[in-house]
């Protein structure tokens, strides 16, 4: 029985995504950092849910049918009349550079903290062992619904609930305010357990001039367990008062790095949950997001899926 299994709840949005491909046509999709890592948890064998709010749309029903799909629970999906998800296409530019445009101003994601039905979304969170969301589920949310988030990822981490988040900093999800950005992360780091950012987003927001001065910098909040990734370099794991490169076992070219992060922060999250120690979960989170960037798209196709 699922129930029996320790669950993770991923907290975010899934956008409906259309990529342009060779042929000039897009092909229609799903996106969401937290979404992704929801469905590698699940590949993993992990019970994982994802919490987010869709509309009562064909193309709601279509991100609820692939989570289903995937083995992802969706009872903290609430649902509201109306209104349609965030759309992102991906498109390149003249000099075949990828590039993101966003619309979702109006997505009911954003309200998941501020809709009637919020406290089901609460209440799953206190029943999970562990609570993932990312710097882009923060950058959803007004004030009200951080505040109310906030409050709750501290009452749960009280009740036992471990906390993992990604910084995952996109300047345009801010719309470029630096300093509510770090204003807001500084009181959500205050309440994580396990930080498992990309160095180059560190560098931006806060101008850490290393790895080293990252992990410096979140240890300073009382973080205990760290992974700060950074490409095709070596991570680096600091955990239990040592700091650890753990080398990408193999560089590959990538062919869409989309989603190399958020297969990555799965990986090492089921690692962990099936008591592997915090290096070895590394090297295995290393080879997942290996498999992932060989191919196009945030999800690779499942009969290539095995994380092992």
């Amino acid at each position: 029985m699922s129930e029996q299994r320790p669950r993770v709840v991923a907290v975010g949005e899934a956008l409906i995504e259309f990529v342009r491909g060779g042929d000039g046509r897009f092909g229609i999709g799903c996106a969401g950092d937290s979404f992704n890592v929801a469905v590698y948890l699940a590949r993993a064998g992990i019970d994982a849910a994802f919490a987010t709010a869709l509309g009562d749309d064909p193309y709601s029903e279509a991100i609820l049918a692939l989570a289903a799909a995937e083995g992802v629970a969706s009872d903290l999906v609430l649902r509201t009349r109306g209104r349609l998800p965030g759309l992102t296409v991906v498109d390149a530019d003249t000099a075949g550079t990828r590039r993101r445009y966003d619309w979702g101003a109006d997505a009911p994601a954003r309200d998941l903290f501020e809709l009637p039905e919020w406290g089901r979304v609460a209440e799953g969170l206190t029943k999970a062992k562990l609570v993932y969301f990312s710097g882009i589920t923060l950058s959803l949310y007004s004030n009200t619904g951080l505040g109310r988030f906030l409050a709750l990822i501290e009452m749960v981490r009280q009740q036992g609930v471990k906390v993992a988040f990604d910084g995952n900093f996109r300047p345009r999800g801010w719309r470029g305010d630096l300093s509510r950005t770090r204003a807001v992360f500084m009181e959500a780091l205050k309440r994580i357990d396990m930080a498992l950012p990309a160095y180059d987003d560190e560098a931006v927001l806060w101008g850490d001039p290393s790895p080293e001065a990252t992990v410096e910098r979140l240890q300073a909040f009382g973080i205990a367990e760290i992974v700060v990734k950074n490409g095709p370099n070596s991570a680096l794991v600091a955990s239990g008062g040592r700091n650890e490169f753990i080398p990408v076992p193999e560089v590959v070219v990538p062919v869409d790095t989309t989603a190399a992060g958020d297969s990555f922060n799965a990986a090492y999250i089921a690692a962990r949950m099936a008591g592997t120690g915090p290096a070895e979960a590394a090297a295995a989170a290393h080879r997942l997001a290996a498999q992932v960037i060989r191919h196009r798209g945030a999800l690779m196709p499942r009969a290539t899926a095995a994380v092992h």
